[in-house]
């Protein structure tokens, strides 16, 4: 029989250590039962000492998840692993993954711990970690720059103290796919007790290596791979969820080992993820771009015209393309919006958020004629975007026309009080955010903006991005509607929102 290989996703913790991408408690909760209905084996739910709104978070994925185990990362102090043990402590099933850096530049220059302090450290961490769950991971974090003596020694001795899955991660993204693979071969070698733990690896993107650098690693042993839907994650990003499971099953003539992963569930996966972080993907990303299946070349054209496998190795509907399905119209009543969140896995938390959510849909109904799973997504992103509004938009004009100057006239409430505002601007969006800024006044500075259509045709929604910057803080705001302009001011004001917050995520490496 083929060897499971475990999929770790950790587009919750890692990935939304991207700047701007922070997810709320609500959104961790429905991305967790995507993941889930994906057949995912560990959801890495975040890093519950960071935040009161991270450990509320990974507790609410806790609560709601039983078909995958949920994971809290700590590092390795006792302070941070009694907060995991406690926002996991309704888990159904749960993990604890602890972490401390082993290669000399981060013991010198982060920790300024000697080898041996680094050693005791992790013992000390696993030993402490297990009171809470016999499921506890390690990560010697910068493995692959760190001396392969020493990392030995630590390996060795954090597996007698009770660990029971090993986390090598490619932290700065450095190594090369044989070396990787070769360090992996090693570590099994070298290491007595390796044959009571599972190797798994957790590789960054930085020279475009990732998901190579993992492949390397399962081809020498390794049986849990880390990885984030659409590769999302810190600076260039982690190995993709997507392309290492299709990898795997599109190639079982080389690799020893699959995966459970559900495949038709991985492009609303990644549908969802973009639509709630606001980062696009782009179209000729592996599996889930929008030019993934598509033939331009006449040559190219004939051939699958002609048989499928001549210029495509996987077929577009076992990842999930064409599963964006027709559900729903103007003429639908409440029971069936109700059932269709439901089967998306979206809980809405009142009677009172759904009968508005509902009024939203019956707009958006009578804007366009065919209403698609991704278009109720982005409805349900806006309605808990407005439900945490301090700015909020009631209305907007915006003029734009050939020879003359485009302007813009809006009006923002906020708590309770209308302020209103005309501006022009070299377009229609332009004259916007003037026009919201000669209100607000927020001093940011625009960083970001994207448009991309939700769906298909000339009345699809568009969903509009804004990363805005303001004293080291980066923020993304999105929104949705059938007027690109509408969105625009939305998103503006949702990245306005979030500024307004105030709220601050400890970086788990600080």
């Amino acid at each position: 029989m083929k060897d499971h290989l475990i999929i770790f996703d950790t587009t919750l913790r890692d990935g939304e250590q991207s700047p701007g991408a922070s997810m709320t408690k609500e959104e961790k909760v429905r991305i967790a039962r995507q993941l889930e209905r994906m057949q995912v084996d560990i959801i890495e739910a975040g890093f519950p000492a960071a935040s009161n709104g991270d450990f509320n978070a990974v507790k609410a994925v806790a609560n709601a998840i039983k078909g995958s185990t949920v994971c809290g990362l700590a590092r390795a102090t006792r302070e941070d692993i009694n907060r995991a043990g406690e926002a996991l402590k309704n888990a159904n099933s749960a993990r604890i993954h602890t972490f401390i850096a082993t290669s000399p530049i981060h013991m010198e220059k982060k920790l300024r711990m000697s080898p041996d302090q680094v050693l005791k450290q992790a013992v000390d961490s696993v030993k402490w970690a297990r009171q809470f769950t016999d499921n506890v991971e390690f990560s010697p974090e910068d493995a692959g720059r760190t001396n392969i003596d020493f990392l030995c020694r630590v390996l060795e001795a954090v597996i007698k103290a009770g660990a029971t899955t090993l986390n090598i991660p490619d932290t700065v993204g450095y190594t090369m796919p044989e070396q990787f693979g070769g360090l992996i071969h090693t570590l099994y070698e070298r290491i007595p007790n390796s044959d009571k733990v599972i190797f798994s690896v957790h590789c960054h993107n930085d020279l475009g290596l990732a998901v190579a650098n993992s492949l390397s690693a399962v081809l020498n042993g390794a049986r849990q791979v880390e990885c984030t839907i659409n590769g999302l994650g810190e600076r260039a990003g982690n190995a993709s969820l997507e392309e290492i499971v299709m990898a795997v099953r599109t190639r079982q003539d080389l690799f020893p080992c699959d995966t459970r992963i559900d495949a038709t569930h991985i492009v609303p996966a990644s549908k969802l993820i973009s639509g709630i972080t606001g980062f696009p993907v782009q179209p000729n990303k592996a599996i889930v771009g929008a030019n993934a299946f598509a033939h331009e070349a006449g040559i190219h054209q004939d051939g699958v015209l002609k048989h499928r496998e001549t210029y495509e190795i996987m077929r577009a509907e076992d990842v999930g393309w064409g599963a964006n399905k027709l559900s729903l119209g103007k003429h639908s009543g409440r029971n069936a919006f109700r059932n269709r969140l439901a089967d998306l896995g979206i809980e809405l938390e009142s009677e009172e958020v759904l009968n508005t959510t509902f009024m939203r849909f019956k707009e958006l109904a009578d804007k366009k004629h065919d209403i698609f799973d991704e278009d109720l997504h982005a409805l349900v992103s806006d309605e808990a975007l407005t439900l945490q509004e301090h700015y909020k938009l009631l209305s907007l004009t915006a003029h734009s026309e050939t020879g003359e100057t485009p302007y813009a006239n809006i009006v923002i409430a906020e708590e309770g009080k209308e302020l209103h505002a005309k501006s022009d601007g070299s377009g229609p969006v332009d004259a916007t955010f003037r026009a919201i800024e000669k209100i607000l006044s927020s001093g940011a500075d625009l960083q970001l903006y994207s448009v991309n259509n939700i769906t298909s045709g000339t009345d699809s929604q568009g969903e509009v991005t804004v990363r805005l910057q303001k004293s080291g803080r980066i923020v993304n705001g999105h929104g949705a509607d059938t007027d690109i302009v509408v969105a625009s001011a939305k998103a503006y004001l949702s990245a306005l929102n979030k500024l307004h917050s105030k709220l601050e995520r400890a970086h788990p490496q600080v």
